[in-house]
């Protein structure tokens, strides 16, 4: 497939606009009527659907007809963080507050330069390629769950799916991938601990909210120490506490906010039982009292081993063989696990640190900058994906 190359080469420069212009003006989820239209006049010549208003979804079928019914999908997402950036580009974002800090950009600009590829060269095609550009990927309920609901991948039907991810561990040049489980189920915790507020210096006056909140962040530990399999990855952390006292004041109550993860949905739902017999049982014992919800986020996802090899056999066509690694699994989250839950279907990353640099800042920092000619990669490998023959 070496024409791959050289067509990736044409379509570079515009590439790089389309992923600056859309860096430059980013949009939150479920907000992204800008970058959709953006999308969609620059790709004038595919038509596209409007789905769940912001997320765009195109079929570009073969130039002979009928020679194949089989359709795959390739996602990108579209939205932004709520992020100061703090790059200093020329093209940094105008938008106060938002920021492509997770690779979006490139993602969806890739994906515009690969639907460019593919309808250009619809006489090499042999399956029909459905294309979905998605909206609300960092939010709940996850816009892959409302881009399911609302028939994305129906009409044709999608027979295996594939979606890529920036991934500023590797190199530029680099194409990870990794079969079965990979990435872990994410749901939310808040819990408000009610108590009796009162003078620090009188605290058994008081119902401490503070002194039960602490013995429930130390105590939760157990739930994944002692309770969970310890083949089972699991992350029980807490990032948020507030309470609002003083030195001299113990405060009436105390709000925390955690996560919960973990790669089984059994023991998933029984440690969500654990967490909430801990909390009561903790709070009962003091005469305070609790709201806790766990809001249920997405499911973790799981990489089908048969359309995993196929990816990792097309990209090899494209790139040498020592630049696809392995991936080891990880504990974030994202809601492509939806369609791997409906398709068989794999979420590979592609390498977008600068080789040679050691300054390289991570997803979701106000300074991450992504190498541009990781855009080449990620082209190349889900073109091979595409016109792989085999």
């Amino acid at each position: 497939m070496d024409w791959i190359h050289s067509a990736v080469e044409a379509q570079f420069s515009r590439v790089v606009d389309w992923r600056r212009n859309i860096h430059q003006n980013p949009e939150l989820s479920f907000q992204e009527f800008e970058t959709a239209g953006f999308i969609e006049r620059e790709l004038s010549e595919i038509r596209f659907e409007r789905f769940c208003e912001t997320g765009l979804v195109a079929v570009i079928e073969p130039e002979n007809p009928g020679v194949n019914d089989f359709c795959i999908a390739l996602r990108a997402d579209i939205d932004a963080l709520p992020i100061q950036e703090e790059t200093a580009l020329d093209f940094a974002s105008k938008n106060e507050g938002v920021m492509h800090a997770c690779g979006h950009d490139m993602h969806a600009s890739i994906l515009m330069g690969v639907a460019r590829v593919i309808a250009q060269n619809r006489d090499k095609l042999n399956k029909r390629v459905k294309l979905i550009f998605q909206l609300g990927e960092e939010k709940l309920p996850g816009g892959a769950s409302m881009m399911i609901q609302a028939g994305a991948l129906e009409n044709p039907k999608v027979a295996s799916m594939y979606g890529l991810h920036v991934f500023p561990d590797l190199e530029t040049g680099y194409v990870g991938f990794r079969s079965g489980p990979y990435m872990a189920s994410c749901d939310e915790i808040y819990l408000t601990i009610h108590g009796k507020g009162g003078h620090a210096a009188l605290p058994h006056t008081t119902i401490d909210p503070i002194y039960i909140a602490s013995q429930i962040v130390v105590e939760a530990q157990s739930i994944v120490g002692r309770h969970a399999d310890p083949t089972v990855p699991s992350v029980l952390s807490f990032g948020y506490i507030s309470g609002l006292g003083a030195t001299n004041i113990i405060p009436a109550k105390v709000e925390l906010k955690g996560t919960f993860r973990t790669m089984n949905e059994s023991w998933r739902a029984e440690a969500h039982r654990l967490l909430m017999a801990l909390v009561h049982k903790t709070c009962e014992s003091h005469g305070a009292h609790a709201d806790l919800n766990i809001e249920i986020g997405y499911p973790f996802l799981v990489n089908d081993a048969a359309t995993t090899q196929v990816a990792r056999r097309a990209v090899k066509k494209v790139l040498a063989e020592d630049k696809i690694v392995d991936l080891n699994i990880r504990m974030t989250a994202e809601d492509f696990s939806y369609y791997s839950q409906k398709v068989p279907a794999t979420f590979f990353r592609i390498g977008v640190k600068r080789p040679g640099t050691s300054e390289n800042f991570g997803l979701h920092n106000s300074r991450f900058n992504p190498d541009e000619e990781a855009l080449k990669v990620g082209m190349k490998a889900f073109l091979s994906i595409v016109f792989d023959s085999e």
